[in-house]
């Protein structure tokens, strides 16, 4: 799907978003030192567990709010949230205040304000792209996301310690810039059906959240998409190790190696400057090659995809835990970030294929479940390596990625049945 042909939404929101990202990224890697900071390490664990717990609930309510009141609605009005929290976390770090609990709060509600936005977000890509140009221009989205997790970092480390209170004013003024792109330039793309049903209800937040609830147990009872979840969270237990496991293991157990050597002239690296290359090396791969990944990956099954890469995601834990050469685990990464490629853009395509056009939003904030469940038992590991010495942890999370691929297998061999049911069903009709 060229660019010419895309949907004004598209544009408008590929542009803005991707500013948008790249000031996110340039205070999110850095706000856990700067809590640890003012709080102390065990305090600031605890908030930003705290911070998270409640994204995940407010992420699922974002769902609802997207399918029954719109897309833009729901966008427009987290961007508002977010700038006015903005101006707060300026105001907490500005030459008249310095309060870490007011910015831990403007943080807090930034990302609260964000799980509102993401649902609503990705919806509107699967109402207004037709089904077979789905995974390319999710895939183009992600990308954006990747570029900008690679630039936002750079500067981050520049004008984030340096310039914190301009750099905040900054961004305030860019969110406010957002919210007007968003109320002009988009259109609201939600089932209008269900939108003018619930335009001409006036009930009570009670009332909402039982019917949110009651959509969340269709959802959760969709056989199908529950073992999409399940089979997400075991193998995200592998690649959410890149900032955990693997950085603890190449820090840890990785000596100084000569990488070349010249005569007297030698090249050499440590574990902890092994680690930020691999990261370096996912980030890029993965932004230089989402595009064009998906659109092969789009010429084969969805459950060779799905399955193919939970086999990468698991054979490249394993590979990585028995070795210590350097040149053997940044082939390891590059395997990594190849089961990362594989589904990046097919996934959301999937969800959206999945879900009924009236509870798309809500199958998509439920699909973060496979993140926010499996960020929350992905710490498990380092313990582990008590336990189990390191080899043995990799093996265990590379065996859990196997897991995954035989539920993936499982979950298609149903998919599959269901569609059969559906075309029967129809015909008989």
């Amino acid at each position: 799907m060229k660019w010419r042909d895309w949907d004004i939404n598209l544009k408008v929101r590929l542009i803005g978003e991707g500013l948008f990202n790249i000031l996110y990224w340039m205070y999110f890697p850095f706000m856990s030192i700067y809590f640890s900071e003012h709080f102390g390490p065990e305090m600031a664990g605890l908030l930003l567990i705290l911070s998270q717990v409640l994204g995940v609930v407010i992420g699922l309510f974002g769902g609802y709010c997207a399918d029954h009141f719109g897309r833009k609605r729901m966008m427009v009005f987290s961007a508002i949230g977010q700038t006015v929290c903005f101006a707060f976390f300026a105001f907490a770090n500005s030459p008249w205040l310095v309060s870490p609990w007011l910015t831990f709060i403007s943080f807090s509600w930034l990302g609260l304000f964000g799980q509102l936005y993401w649902p609503a977000s990705s919806a509107m890509i699967a109402d207004v792209v037709p089904e077979r140009h789905r995974a390319g221009v999710f895939a183009v989205f992600y990308t954006s996301i990747n570029v900008t997790v690679v630039i936002g970092p750079l500067l981050g480390a520049i004008f984030f310690f340096n310039e914190r209170f301009l750099f905040l004013i900054i961004c305030t003024v860019v969110s406010a810039g957002l919210i007007w792109a968003l109320q002009h330039w988009i259109h609201e793309t939600a089932p209008q059906a269900e939108r003018e049903i619930h335009r001409g209800i006036k009930s009570s937040w009670m009332k909402h959240l039982v019917a949110q609830l009651s959509d969340y147990r269709v959802i959760f009872t969709d056989h199908v998409f529950l073992l999409y979840i399940l089979a997400g969270v075991l193998v995200a237990q592998t690649f959410l190790q890149l900032d955990m496991l693997i950085a603890v293991y190449t820090t840890d157990k990785v000596p100084l190696q000569t990488l070349f050597s010249f005569g007297d002239w030698q090249v050499k690296m440590s574990g902890r400057n092994l680690f930020s290359v691999m990261v370096s090396m996912n980030g890029l791969c993965v932004a230089l090659l989402t595009v064009i990944v998906t659109k092969w990956m789009t010429k084969y099954r969805e459950s060779s995809v799905f399955m193919g890469s939970a086999l990468c995601y698991g054979i490249a834990m394993i590979l990585m835990g028995s070795t210590s050469n350097i040149w053997l685990l940044l082939f390891c990464i590059v395997l990594f970030s190849w089961a990362e490629l594989m589904t990046v853009g097919v996934q959301d395509s999937f969800i959206a294929k999945l879900a009924p056009k009236q509870l798309r939003a809500q199958y998509f904030a439920a699909s973060g479940l496979r993140f926010s469940l499996g960020r929350s038992l992905a710490p498990l590991a380092i313990p582990m390596t008590v336990w189990f010495g390191y080899s043995w942890t990799f093996v265990i999370l590379g065996t859990i990625a196997f897991l995954g691929m035989i539920i993936y297998g499982a979950m298609f061999s149903l998919y599959g049945r269901k569609r059969l049911t559906v075309s029967a069903h129809s015909s008989r009709l």
